[in-house]
């Protein structure tokens, strides 16, 4: 199917550069058997393990399944495996289904899931802990296999079973052999889709098509726990960085799911025939920017808390979303309205405190060190935050240079462990699902091992002490006090600062049934119905 002339007007640049690739947005004959979808950018990164970010993280959901899945009441449940506990609390023996088989047609064995968990825990800032946590981990057979804990901890299902910001993929073992800091060359899962390589342009097109060996589990889909059951034989994601262009796409039947339309664009799309607008994840995302703690000037702690006391939720919000139906503040690192949620520092988190952040300034001795801020200019829930940060920041006394670039090309810099002056960088800002974020472990940006934790790497050894005891713990009481110091020292020692929550509305044709509410992005069990 060709695109109409009107669409053609209005996205020509978009048209040349896929055709300059050599993609099209041409799908096979049958329309009803694919779905094309406009995700928040262009994917390029494809290995999970490698980075946190969310596009990345979605394609893996499309080609991966996880061991254990997580449903919509936070219960851990079977996917991949099943589980016994031995009376020692202590010993877990790990029993895979019957069925599964590697998208080269090799079946899943106990070695190729023991290989993929060393991957992911070297990275992972759950993974990390668990593994020191973990006395052996071994094959018995081709289809089992046991972990045996140095103590009861809840933190191994937990880990295993994360949603998000780095979940624990499977993958073959030759695969998952190659050392975390270096990507992957193949791209092999046993999940519901296979990822067409051939097709592949990245930033551009991404291509699945139905893994008709896959055989999901019998019960019904909730999150990433239940049956994984594909209804299309093909999805195609399309890169459209002009969202206007992707709106009218949308509206001309040229795609059928938009994953994040941006505020501003929001009336164009409700209430129209033939469209619906809905917020799938209803817990809803905290956003909120990170700082390079080492090298100046954000090494110094004084100088984090002045830029924390700078800027103002509500400026930041209104930017970003607009409609207060959308958002909320919030000065929780773990999530207002979790568990484990706690409002320590929300009277100069939450708003701006110009006074306080010049004084402590003043204290740091700051001497004009810029501030080099990472700005994504194509994604609309990223790209307004860093503007209304580096603006705070200049009112408070901060010399800062905003440096453009698109988001994938931000997710590769994240790594970049050089100083500023040589191509590193000293602030950031992001967001992540409240619905993996509200305990310090689902929350990647509490981790604060030094250059072994997360893009900013704190080094916070008391933060990671709680950390240890959180993970030992089982009591709920003593693990939400545990969880309240560690917001405490997350606040006080500049660890992340947080900028509020908010939801983010999806839109796509009445065509699409069966679309899944969760906190990230599936596509198996919907179905699209023929016109």
């Amino acid at each position: 199917m060709k695109l109409k002339s009107k669409l053609r007007r209005g996205a020509r640049h978009l048209l040349l550069s896929v055709a300059v690739a050599g993609a099209s947005l041409a799908a096979p004959a049958s329309m009803a058997e694919t779905v094309t979808a406009v995700m928040q950018s262009g994917l390029r990164v494809l290995d999970p393990i490698l980075t946190t970010a969310f596009m990345t993280r979605d394609h893996a959901y499309m080609i991966y399944d996880t061991l254990l899945g997580l449903d919509e009441h936070f219960k851990v449940q079977p996917q991949m495996a099943s589980w016994t506990v031995g009376d020692d609390g202590k010993t877990y023996t790990f029993a895979l289904r019957d069925g599964l088989k590697w998208h080269d047609g090799k079946p899943v064995t106990s070695e190729d899931c023991i290989a993929s968990i060393r991957r992911w825990a070297a990275v992972d800032a759950t993974g990390q802990v668990l593994m020191t946590l973990v006395q052996d981990m071994a094959a018995v057979d081709d289809r089992h296999f046991r972990i045996v804990l140095k103590q009861p901890t809840p933190l191994l299902l937990e880990g295993l079973s994360k949603i998000s910001s780095r979940p624990a993929f499977m993958m073959p073992r030759r695969i998952a052999e190659t050392p975390a800091s270096q990507p992957i060359g193949e791209y092999i899962g046993s999940g519901p889709f296979r990822f067409v390589a051939s097709e592949f342009r990245p930033g551009l097109k991404v291509v699945y098509e139905k893994n008709k060996d896959y055989v999901p589990r019998s019960e019904p889909p909730s999150w990433t726990a239940g049956g994984k059951v594909a209804n299309v034989d093909r999805v195609e994601w399309v890169a459209m960085p002009d969202q206007m262009t992707a709106i009218n796409a949308l509206q001309n039947g040229e795609v059928d799911f938009i994953q994040q339309v941006p505020f501003d664009l929001l009336p164009m799309v409700e209430n129209q025939d033939g469209l619906k607008v809905e917020v799938l994840d209803k817990l809803g995302a905290w956003t909120y920017f990170r700082m390079n703690h080492l090298y100046p000037p954000f090494d110094n702690r004084l100088v984090r808390q002045a830029a924390i006391a700078a800027v103002s939720q509500e400026d930041v919000l209104k930017a970003l979303v607009g409609d207060p139906k959308y958002y909320k503040t919030c000065a929780a690192v773990m999530g207002c309205g979790n568990p484990y949620g706690d409002n320590y520092g929300e009277d100069w988190v939450v708003p701006a405190r110009l006074d306080k952040a010049r004084a402590l300034l003043k204290e740091a001795g700051y001497d004009g060190t810029p501030v080099i801020v990472l700005q994504p200019t194509d994604i609309a829930m990223l790209s307004a935050q860093p503007v209304v940060v580096g603006a705070a920041l200049r009112k408070a006394g901060f010399n800062v240079t905003m440096k453009a670039m698109d988001w994938q090309t931000l997710v590769t810099q994240q790594g970049n462990q050089n100083p500023p002056q040589e191509g590193g960088w000293n602030l950031f800002s992001t967001y992540s699902i409240l619905a993996s974020s509200g305990d310090p472990f689902g929350n990647t940006t509490l981790a604060s091992n030094g250059r072994k934790a997360w893009a900013g790497w704190p080094d916070v050894p008391a933060i990671e002490a709680l950390r240890l005891k959180f993970a030992q713990a089982s009591d709920p009481a003593e693990r939400k006090r545990i969880a309240a110091e560690i917001q405490k020292l997350a606040i006080d020692e500049g660890v992340v600062a947080p900028l509020g929550q908010f939801q983010i509305p999806a839109a796509y044709s009445t065509r699409l049934s069966g679309i899944l509410q969760a906190p990230v992005t599936l596509f198996w069990h919907l179905k699209k119905a023929e016109k």
